[in-house]
């Protein structure tokens, strides 16, 4: 669902959602296309994914991200295509093989969708 990741920097990962002419527009609000709420928070779980792999490394090998929780959920503007969704994702914290992050969807300057998260990574 994300393009590779664009940008890294210590703790933080950017990923980029299209919506263009993606298949969910077909059937979600047909007269009014808009990207559904539950694909942007997926974008934000699979940059976060990214983020792990880049932070562990190749201690990150065989192992995977498993989505926990999602808490503070505000959907701020509808998200219409033909957009370019920049998914701005930071590591709050992590215990052992548990992680908390915190998303950003945007469009420009403007915050789309935020969103505080969490994830377990385990072996495959």
């Amino acid at each position: 669902m994300i393009d590779p990741a664009c940008a890294a920097e210590q703790g933080m990962e950017i990923g980029m959602a299209r919506s263009q002419d993606e298949y969910y527009f077909q059937g979600h609000f047909p007269a009014r296309a808009v990207m559904p709420g539950v694909l942007i928070i997926e974008a934000m779980a699979q940059t976060a994914a990214v983020l792990v792999v880049h932070t562990l490394g190749p201690a990150s090998e065989g192992k995977l991200v498993y989505f926990m929780s999602v808490d503070n959920a505000r959907f701020r503007r509808p998200v219409f295509p033909p957009t370019r969704l920049e998914i701005h994702v930071t590591k709050q914290r992590n215990r052992g093989n548990v992680w908390r992050f915190e998303g950003q969807a945007k469009v420009g300057e403007d915050v789309m969708a935020e969103a505080v998260f969490a994830a377990m990574i385990l072996e495959d």
